[in-house]
């Protein structure tokens, strides 16, 4: 994982440098600081959200049942396709934290990409019905 202060997303490969961006429904993966945090409280360990390996991590935008939703950040708009759901990978790194991240999709979700543009930190993000 490499953390950037600002990236393009495309429509084409999602992430840039990100192999996994193809087109579809899981192009674009978004964690929640506020989630991330609450997890980590109840494991009793501070852990990087990089832990994670989401693509994006936003904070004040709840993500808990969001699909058809759309994630707007900076020019980019992403519309929400579902919950992210934590493999057993989760537990390589830490025992217990894939069952923590399943509760109140606290893992995030999945994405596909509707308007293309660059974010940088600090971008203002919004949850939205509609995308424009």
């Amino acid at each position: 994982m490499i953390v950037l202060d600002s990236v393009e997303v495309s429509l084409d490969s999602g992430v840039s440098g990100d192999h996994r961006g193809k087109p579809g429904k899981r192009q674009v993966t978004v964690l929640g600081r506020e989630a991330w945090e609450a997890t980590c409280l109840e494991l009793g360990k501070s852990l990087p959200w990089t832990t994670r390996r989401a693509n994006l991590f936003i904070e004040g935008v709840p993500l808990r049942e969001s699909k058809g939703k759309y994630l707007k950040i900076g020019d980019l708009c992403l519309e929400i396709t579902g919950e992210t759901k934590p493999c057993q990978r989760m537990d390589q790194f830490y025992f217990g934290l894939q069952e923590k991240l399943r509760a109140y999709w606290r893992g995030g979700v999945t994405c596909r990409v509707i308007r293309p543009g660059t974010i940088s930190l600090g971008n203002k993000v919004e949850l939205a019905d509609d995308r424009n």
